[in-house]
């Protein structure tokens, strides 16, 4: 199902931003479209000025005088002569007022010679083109000018530059979006490919664990091994071994369902004080030389899974002992604020170099000190951890202490 819904929503979206993408393109055609009637209209408007100015406001046309002969070339028809220089004049009076600022080249027809002879190329820069431009001669006309516009779409485009940028922003959306898809989908096989080899790994390696458990404890009830102290010593260590492999396999397990759709929570009251002495007292069982002193109020009670939970306080709890270097000695306390319960575990261990703080919570990650090479294990305590802290909403944080150690807290909201 999940997967349905990330194909549905990747071809939505994919669909949303084609669409955007064309209607941006037709909005972009239509206002070049626009901008061109607009130049053209300005065009017309001006020479008809000049035309004006020209037969010194005595112009008998009975038809417009100006012809847009094609899209960057006017003809413009005048009944009587006139000179070079006052045409160029009147075009760049007219041109300048009317925010035509686009380079053109203006040619008129001398009626003596029967020739079309060549005005001049008006340029910001005064640059003459590198090629000639052609103006014909139109028979039907005496007395006229012609104006050709050589840069017309190259000034059209550069005044709709705005709508072009938007139109290449978009584009490069939809690229980002089309890799970012592609990266999600090729994550997510990734992630399914490591998860199916987790679980088939370690399903793989509870069949011979649970023979070799089996094995030990038969072997434990022997006459032999009960009567010989070394052979009890090390079938205990078997056992120990294995039993600690089987809870390394479980907590990758859980890790592996934990990626695919979430451990499942079964909230319920826990009296906070009683439920973490119980757990203090199990591992002291295997810690002899443990010191734990815990400063909670007996009328605190929270609500999480009793299971997860344990979890919890049993990983930072042996941390806190695997990684001292002497008698292990931590403090558990808590104390409420406004905000939420804050509870604290406080030990004396060799603590944690600053710059390794923000990934201890990272899934494989330990940090590299002699003593982490001694210490077995997989880098998925600490994980598992914030994974659970997550899914109740709460928070974790680590800290070096001043003196010795670091105090792991957990912050849980009201």
């Amino acid at each position: 199902m999940e997967i349905k819904r990330l194909n549905i929503i990747i071809s939505l979206g994919f669909v949303a931003i084609i669409g955007i993408l064309i209607a941006q393109l037709l909005w972009t055609r239509q206002a070049y479209n626009l901008e061109n009637q607009k130049f053209n209209q300005k065009v017309n408007v001006a020479l008809l000025e000049v035309v004006e100015k020209l037969s010194g406001g005595k112009t008998s046309f009975t038809e417009n005088p100006v012809q847009n002969i094609s899209n960057d070339y006017y003809v413009v028809n005048i009944n009587n002569e006139f000179h070079p220089a006052v045409l160029e004049h009147y075009l760049k009076t007219e041109f300048t007022r009317f925010q035509i600022n686009t380079n053109y080249v203006y040619a008129l027809y001398n009626c003596h010679s029967d020739k079309m002879i060549y005005g001049k190329y008006i340029s910001k820069n005064q640059e003459s083109p590198n090629t000639k431009i052609q103006f014909p001669k139109h028979k039907n006309l005496v007395y006229y000018f012609s104006i050709r516009f050589p840069d017309k779409t190259t000034y059209l485009i550069s005044s709709l530059r705005f709508w072009y940028l938007l139109t290449f922003a978009l584009i490069i959306i939809l690229l980002v979006y089309v890799y970012s898809i592609y990266t999600i989908i090729q994550q997510k096989k990734f992630s399914e490919l490591q998860r199916d080899f987790i679980n088939n790994m370690t399903h793989e390696f509870k069949t011979p664990l649970s023979s070799i458990l089996l094995a030990s404890e038969a072997l434990r009830k022997q006459d032999l091994v009960k009567e010989n102290p070394k052979l009890q010593t090390y079938t205990s260590i078997i056992t120990d071994q294995c039993h600690k492999l089987n809870n390394h396999i479980e907590k990758i397990l859980n890790i592996a369902k934990n990626d695919a759709s979430g451990l499942s929570l079964k909230p319920q009251r826990i009296i906070l004080l009683p439920f973490i002495q119980e757990i203090v007292d199990t591992i002291k069982q295997k810690n002899e030389n443990l010191s734990v002193e815990i400063d909670i109020d007996n009328n605190i009670s929270i609500i999480a899974d009793e299971f997860h939970f344990t979890n919890i306080i049993y990983n930072i709890l042996d941390n806190s002992i695997k990684y001292c270097e002497t008698k292990p000695v931590i403090t558990i306390s808590s104390n409420k604020d406004s905000k939420g319960l804050y509870l604290k575990f406080k030990d004396n261990g060799m603590g944690i170099p600053a710059k390794n703080i923000p990934h201890i919570f990272d899934k494989f990650y330990r940090v590299n000190t002699k003593k982490s090479d001694e210490v077995t294990g997989f880098g998925l305590g600490l994980f598992y951890v914030k994974k659970i802290v997550q899914q109740h909403n709460w928070k974790i944080s680590v800290e070096n202490n001043p003196d010795q150690g670091i105090t792991t807290t957990l912050f849980l909201p009201f």
